[in-house]
């Protein structure tokens, strides 16, 4: 922690005597000094109420009485302001914390007491929000242009039922909403029909149907399947770890070929990396083809797995322009949702729960990606200007 130039108050603690022979030492020059520093907050101040009067007038030529119109945050005759509100999203969507803690921390940080019904109720106004913005049509309509872009589901527990939320981000956007597991579920999302880049994501066969774009399976679950596979068998399964190797020296490959500006790998390069790719796949499955123990199953899937979608697989190499090796983009921005899940009591009471959690995630993921934090960007949604994204990414 270092020193403030500028401190708010000053206290100087000169000595009052000589501590040799005891002399006062009132009128002695000072001769050194040290500074200490301490910060600290103040207690909650007492909440500002600002009263707004709409007057009434009777226009003296007509007779037409006219009344003035208040600000548009100001509907009921009594309610919490936009800061409120941005303060109590910010405790409940955008930190996760219980509804019932909210509501104390809220008091005890900030001074305001609301019920629980208000703080309850609070993600539901800042989704309805988002959605009027014109957010969500904005980052879908950007997301559409991005070379590629990482799609995920996970499983949520909703009004005692499973629901998924669909996820479609990039390093700067995100998009979520919620529905089953289907097709028509993740079209639902506006984002993934009729594009036409490349799609990272894992093995989840649902995404089959969007032919427009290419895919790129997730080099991260490859190789924590290769792992598993190896570490549970490794006199059997050196296929296994050579393997994974091969996908690590690919991916470095990839790398340095995007840091040299190269938009594919050389020809020798990518030949003799999809040569080793194809004899080791046929050597785990040929490996392990007639052996009948439950982790040579394994093996015949992984293996068949590696034969059959090698145009997915190795996206990454003949695409190397394009950093789609991993998934782990759309693993981070989807993980709040068990986050809430969990803070939640493992669900949400109803299903327009999840789906105001998505809403308001969708906003509050992509602001913090932008470097906006969570409490400006409520602040800037309760007060009327909802923030939205320039573009794919940050100019320069």
């Amino acid at each position: 922690m270092n020193l403030v130039a500028d401190p708010d108050e000053r206290f100087e603690f000169p000595p009052a005597a000589c501590c040799g022979c005891g002399a006062g030492l009132a009128g002695a020059p000072v001769l050194a000094q040290r500074r200490h520093q301490v910060t600290d907050i103040a207690p909650a101040p007492a909440p500002r109420v600002t009263e707004y009067v709409a007057q009434a007038k009777e226009c003296p030529g007509c007779g037409t009485v006219t009344e003035g119109e208040l600000p548009a945050h100001v509907r009921a005759r009594a309610s919490f302001g936009p800061e409120t509100c941005a303060q109590a999203a910010n405790l409940t969507a955008g930190h996760h914390i219980p509804v019932c803690r909210s509501t104390l921390l809220l008091f005890q940080l900030a001074g305001i007491a609301v019920s629980t019904g208000w703080m309850a109720g609070i993600r539901g106004r800042a989704a309805s929000l988002v959605e009027a913005s014109g957010f969500m049509d904005r980052v879908r309509e950007v997301l559409k242009t991005a070379p590629a872009v990482h799609a995920d589901e996970t499983p949520a527990r909703a009004a005692g039922g499973t629901r998924y939320v669909h996820l479609a981000c990039t390093r700067y956007l995100t998009c979520m909403h919620t529905g089953d597991r289907s097709a028509d579920a993740i079209d639902a999302g506006g984002v993934l029909p009729g594009y036409s880049g490349v799609i990272v994501r894992d093995g989840y066969a649902g995404y089959g149907h969007l032919t427009d774009a290419l895919h790129a399976w997730c080099g991260v679950h490859l190789l924590r399947d290769l792992k598993g596979l190896y570490d549970f068998e490794p006199s059997q399964q050196q296929w296994a770890a050579q393997m994974a190797g091969l996908l690590i020296e690919a991916r470095d490959a990839a790398w340095t070929a995007r840091q040299a500006g190269q938009s594919a790998l050389d020809a020798v390069v990518l030949g003799d990396l999809v040569a080793r790719y194809r004899a080791l796949a046929a050597a785990g499955l040929a490996a392990n083809l007639y052996r009948r123990t439950a982790t040579a199953k394994d093996a015949r899937r992984i293996a068949r797995r590696f034969l059959g979608f090698e145009d997915l697989i190795l996206r990454f190499a003949t695409r190397p322009d394009l950093d789609i090796f991993s998934d782990n983009e759309a693993e981070r921005t989807i993980r709040p949702v068990k986050v809430q899940q969990r803070s939640s009591g493992g669900c949400w009471r109803t299903i327009d729960g999840l789906a105001d959690f998505a809403l308001v995630q969708s906003c509050l993921s992509t602001a913090a990606k932008w470097g906006i934090s969570k409490l400006d960007a409520l602040r800037d949604l309760f007060n009327g200007r909802a923030w939205l994204p320039p573009g794919l990414e940050p100019a320069g």
